[in-house]
């Protein structure tokens, strides 16, 4: 097995001119119709990868495809709803067999939901639905591909969860609570896999422009690019860092432990200044 410790940086390696550690490898992104997903897709190809893009849009995927094609990358499409349980492990075992492993899985598919818990009484498919896109489906594929990682003793899941693990921000209980169950699963599944050389990244990103947070009128024009997220998911890959955080995350899970009730109190606060929006109003 490989030290962690030993996997030099992309800058030494930049250095060193040395290829990245993605080149040949089988890279399978979710979400890879739009956004970070596509993106990651995108970047992971021109470092060589074999990328699988994953999602529900056959028209969008085939795009992305024809993209990273026609700049010189491989790619191959396969259409999933990754709701459809079934699927997922029809999935995991098609491309188990087609290519004997998946190096890097990039758990990037989600659904968000911003919404009061005043407006949400009655919505708990709210919370299911959230629940199935965020955790469920990416526990079940990620378990589907865990075995031949762990025979091949190389693999690495890269899960895009959000800093809200830290942060417990207002109006996004549905949706913080089911990246949480990621973030926290793939951390004691990291432990048991450890050994075979197969390792886990959360990355909780703070904001990102996407389709996903647009519904928002507060978010539009906020927030970091999809192509500058990607890069760092890109990174992550090439090294393995457990997590990858924000200032702001870090600093909120510090005030969880020297001052929790005045945290409590800023979010009170920042809860009544922030209005649910047209989209989570409409019911």
């Amino acid at each position: 097995m490989t030290p962690l410790l030993s996997v030099p940086t992309a800058r030494v390696r930049r250095a060193l001119g040395r290829p990245s550690p993605l080149r040949d490898r089988v890279v399978l992104v979710t979400g890879a119709s739009s956004g970070i997903g596509e993106a990651t897709a995108r970047q992971a190809a021109a470092k060589g990868a074999r990328v699988l893009l994953v999602a529900r849009r056959a028209e969008e995927l085939e795009r992305v495809r024809a993209d990273i094609e026609r700049s010189g990358g491989h790619a191959r499409v396969h259409v999933c709803d990754l709701t459809d349980l079934d699927a997922v492990d029809a999935l995991a075992r098609q491309v188990v067999a087609e290519y004997g492993a998946v190096d890097y899985l990039v758990n990037n598919a989600g659904r968000s939901i911003r919404r009061s818990l005043s407006l949400s009484y009655d919505r708990f498919h709210d919370v299911e639905r959230t629940m199935a896109v965020n955790y469920l489906a990416p526990v079940r594929l990620t378990m589907g591909l865990l075995p031949a990682m762990r025979r091949q003793r190389f693999g690495h899941v890269v899960n895009i969860v959000t800093w809200g693990v830290t942060l417990k921000a207002p109006k996004f209980s549905a949706y913080i609570a089911s990246k949480t169950a990621l973030d926290a699963w793939s951390r004691v599944a990291a432990r048991e896999t450890y050994r075979d050389n197969v390792t886990f990244t959360n990355m909780r990103f703070s904001l990102v422009q996407t389709p996903m947070t647009a519904p928002t009128e507060s978010y539009r024009g906020r927030g970091e690019t999809a192509d500058h997220a990607a890069a760092k998911v890109v990174r992550a890959l090439e090294e393995r860092p457990l997590t990858v955080s924000t200032l702001a995350g870090r600093l909120g899970a510090a005030g969880e432990l020297v001052a929790p009730q005045l945290l409590e109190l800023g979010f009170a606060l920042l809860d009544r200044l922030t209005p649910d929006s047209a989209a989570a109003r409409r019911r």
